[in-house]
């Protein structure tokens, strides 16, 4: 049976993995498809926030689950207190994207449940990707063995794309959306609102809505009227 995405949650559309703007992060695109994709590998992504870690995970689990294959997406942050029991209930099969790492430092039971997963998935011939906002070694993990578990996973380290990167993101995204972006409107974006990926996104979504409704080009007074700035 394939597993999948909890019903409860609404992922952005746009967190695929042929979405995903890659700037200097090639080889972890290049990675975490082949692991979507049926290849062998495990993996281990760090950055800062706003660098893709959930994108790539959340793309990875969608593009598994496309081709027929067994996905599941966890953040570990986003578990109830205690996490023990949610992290030993998960199945050991097809690709498990373990998202947020670090969220449970210190807490031993968790950390110990997250080293049986691993084994029980080596043992059953899963795959792994997991994300976290540092190294394994600078996390906090306090078991020493799942630190090394982690630490034998292929790391990755993300980094933030900068304004070049983040405008041609923004085009390609506004581009799919039949949507065209001139310099000028992006410099005043830009000088105005918040510059993460997933801040660009999300205004871009509300954008693109705003415009179809109204039936208007992107312009700055459009975008006046619609952020309520001058």
């Amino acid at each position: 049976m394939i597993r999948q995405f909890p019903l409860d949650l609404r992922w952005p559309p746009h967190q695929r993995l042929d979405a995903f703007w890659p700037g200097a992060n090639v080889p972890a695109l290049q990675g975490v498809a082949g692991v979507a994709n049926g290849g062998v590998g495990w993996l281990y992504l760090h950055g800062a926030s706003g660098t893709g870690k959930s994108h790539l995970l959340i793309g990875a689990c969608r593009a598994a689950i496309e081709t027929n294959r067994a996905a599941r997406y966890m953040s570990l942050a986003q578990l109830p207190v205690p996490r023990v029991d949610a992290i030993a209930a998960i199945d050991a099969e097809g690709l498990l994207a373990i998202d947020d790492v670090q969220a449970i430092a210190g807490d031993r039971e968790a950390e110990r449940a997250l080293f049986d997963l691993y084994n029980r998935a080596k043992a059953a011939g899963a795959r792994m990707v997991f994300a976290a906002n540092a190294a394994p070694s600078e996390i906090g993990i306090t078991l020493p063995d799942l630190v090394s578990r982690l630490a034998m996973c292929t790391q990755y380290a993300l980094r933030s794309l900068d304004d070049a990167g983040r405008r041609a993101m923004l085009r390609v995204l506004a581009g799919r959306l039949g949507l065209r972006l001139d310099d000028e409107v992006l410099d005043w974006w830009f000088a105005r609102q918040p510059r993460d990926p997933a801040s660009l996104v999300a205004l871009l979504q509300r954008v693109d809505r705003a415009s179809l409704a109204a039936q208007r080009r992107i312009t700055i007074p459009f975008l006046r009227e619609l952020l309520g700035q001058q």
